[in-house]
């Protein structure tokens, strides 16, 4: 079984091991992060092995709302430190004895979401590119009525 470190991030503090960040705010409570922000837990693991595993099953808890059980607050729900942490470690003890099964999961995950990144990537451009198209439009309709 992976052996992690979770606890919660300080900003400005860096990092030598393997991590990533899980943020604790939120109605996204659970979602794991590349970057730090001021509402997030770090994951520190020995390997970037481990670390991409409990990336990728910190994704699948977070999207199956498997942390918004634990979410407590009226205002701005957050999970605590200790919640996030059983949560991973009852993940990752499920998943322990089906190995294979388990990486194959997180393996579609992952390609998963870096398809939706691109697709996300072209929706971008294709907005810029309709304002673009728009305000040349009435440039030229001023450029008429002049």
């Amino acid at each position: 079984m992976s052996t992690f470190e979770l606890k919660t991030h300080k900003s400005g503090r860096t990092y030598s091991n393997p991590h990533f960040f899980i943020l604790n705010k939120g109605l996204n409570s659970g979602k794991p992060l590349t970057n730090p922000c001021p509402n997030c837990f770090v994951v520190t693991t020995a390997t970037e092995e481990a670390k991409n595993t409990l990336f990728h099953l910190s994704m699948m808890l977070q999207i199956g709302g498997f942390y918004a059980y634990y979410l407590k607050g009226s205002v701005i729900p957050f999970i605590s430190v200790d919640d996030c942490r059983n949560t991973l470690k009852k993940g990752l003890k499920q998943n322990e004895n089906s190995g294979f099964e388990f990486q194959k999961q997180i393996n579609l995950v992952s390609v998963i979401s870096k398809k939706e990144k691109e697709l996300q990537n072209v929706i971008d451009k294709m907005s810029v590119l309709k304002v673009a198209y728009i305000r040349n439009y009435f440039k030229i309709m001023q450029n008429k009525e002049a």
